[in-house]
């Protein structure tokens, strides 16, 4: 068990607020969720790639009641913090590759939040290739991660996030994420989003195969 899973049941009744909380100090996932349903205000069936243990998923089951909801992660603790309709959500332990060879279905939304610097940097393009292929023509991919900007809360957020989870992560720039979007997307339309708060540190971009990336 990692260092953070274990610290974190250690609050017994507590951990679900105790974890919120710390989480808030980097991202606030409700502003990131108003530019969701900025950029895609009615999909109909979205993939979380990445999910957790369910603190994004809450958010999307809320904010998107009509949709229906696959939301995949490699750790087998996911969904464990999810206090939504468990009928609204599919959680299923497996690589975004291994949902596209079972059930290619396209997605009107598909979005990856804190992931991307977690994966080896070998398996990233596979990835993102992967997603690529599962967003429907109308759809969109929202991508929100961690500028490398080596500032106080950088360095905080990086050892948070590597010494409690005991993976080996690399944050990339803004510049180097739409780098590699525009690799694996190709002449689709690559938007950079508004900074989440609290910290424009939290980046974000939009990819979907027009400009407009408003109509999924």
């Amino acid at each position: 068990m990692a260092l953070g899973a274990f610290i974190r049941q250690s609050f017994g009744p507590f951990e679900p607020q105790i974890a919120e909380a710390y989480r808030s100090i980097f991202i606030d996932l409700d502003d990131w969720t108003a530019q969701l349903r900025t950029v895609c205000p009615a999909p109909k069936r979205i993939l979380e790639v990445g999910c957790g243990e369910g603190a994004m998923t809450e958010r999307l089951t809320n904010a998107f009641p009509d949709a229906e909801i696959d939301a995949i992660d490699i750790t087998p603790r996911l969904g464990r913090l999810f206090t939504g309709d468990p009928k609204r959500v599919n959680f299923r332990e497996e690589y975004v590759e291994d949902r596209l060879a079972a059930n290619p279905q396209p997605y009107d939304l598909i979005l990856l939040v804190d992931v991307l610097h977690h994966v080896p940097s070998a398996a990233q393009n596979s990835l993102l290739a992967s997603a690529r292929q599962l967003l429907s023509p109308n759809g969109v991919f929202a991508i929100k991660d961690w500028d490398r900007n080596y500032s106080p809360i950088y360095w905080l957020c990086y050892c948070s996030d590597r010494f409690l989870t005991g993976d080996r992560i690399r944050y990339n720039t803004p510049r180097e994420t739409e780098q590699q979007l525009r690799l694996i997307f190709k002449d689709w339309s690559v938007r950079r989003g508004m900074h989440v708060r609290p910290w424009r540190s939290n980046y974000a971009f939009f990819v979907s195969q027009t400009a407009q990336v408003d109509g999924c």
